[in-house]
């Protein structure tokens, strides 16, 4: 791999030691096989279960692989931003650790990328038969109702806001991630509200897409949080805090 890597792949990481290794395995062999000159940062969002050892071990042991270790724990929209921002590569993209979308689908999002788009979201929606595992039906309930909320209220028309499954061209990750002020599961909106606002194309992508049951999010409490950070982002527009002129500089 040459100093200056064409792709960055950033995984979030919290309590993963279950996980992280084989995710870390399927991205370095999928890198392999498709040719990619790509660099993988496992960002450690202060883990107790010994995810960072386990990182640190295998990056030893292959030079495409970064371990970076947040300030204790932040969240994982801190994560994201910390590992986007401290990315090398001229297409960043962050995947969860579960690889609920196969990470060789990420050439679809670096296709999109080649073909004109500033950012490239994969979509569960936009093509419900590449749903390999479905969700339980509660899970997409909440899920498309949140959607509509979002749709509605922050006027992004996208299928699919929450898809952790999400690549950028290096320049407009450096646009929009200062501007982000939301740090834990709500932020995926907030960086597509904010992109849109900065007028950059966004292209949905339908991916192929796995449910995982280990999800560890709750959909009562992390849903009301979500919907409170929904009206935290009018209010930032409203006090003109994604105008760049009004941000601080750019932090992880």
């Amino acid at each position: 791999m040459s100093s200056q890597p064409q792709y960055s792949i950033v995984i979030p990481a919290y309590n993963e030691s279950a996980r992280i290794g084989r995710a870390m395995q399927e991205v370095l062999t999928c890198i392999r096989t498709q040719g990619w000159n790509a660099e993988l940062i496992v960002v450690d969002d202060g883990s107790t279960d010994g995810t960072a050892d386990l990182v640190a071990r295998f990056a030893a042991e292959h030079p495409e692989v970064t371990l970076l270790p947040n300030p204790g724990n932040r969240g994982k929209g801190y994560s994201v931003r910390n590992g986007l921002l401290h990315a090398s590569g001229q297409v960043v993209m962050f995947t969860d650790a579960d690889l609920s979308a196969p990470i060789c689908e990420a050439g679809l999002l670096f296709d999109a990328i080649a073909a004109g788009a500033d950012i490239a979201i994969g979509s569960r929606w936009l093509e419900r038969s590449r749903q390999t595992d479905r969700q339980p039906l509660y899970r997409q309930l909440f899920g498309r109702c949140f959607n509509l909320v979002t749709r509605t209220v922050m006027g992004l028309p996208f299928a699919d806001t929450q898809c952790g499954f999400k690549a950028f061209r290096r320049d407009a990750a450096q646009l929009v991630l200062p501007l982000q002020t939301i740090e834990r599961w709500g932020f995926d909106p907030e960086i597509l509200f904010i992109a849109l606002r900065r007028r950059l194309r966004i292209i949905e992508v339908p991916v192929t897409w796995g449910h995982d049951e280990r999800s560890r999010i709750s959909y009562l409490r992390d849903g009301l949080q979500m919907l409170a950070e929904i009206a935290l982002i009018r209010w930032n527009t409203l006090r003109g805090r994604y105008n760049p002129a009004t941000s601080s500089a750019a932090h992880p």
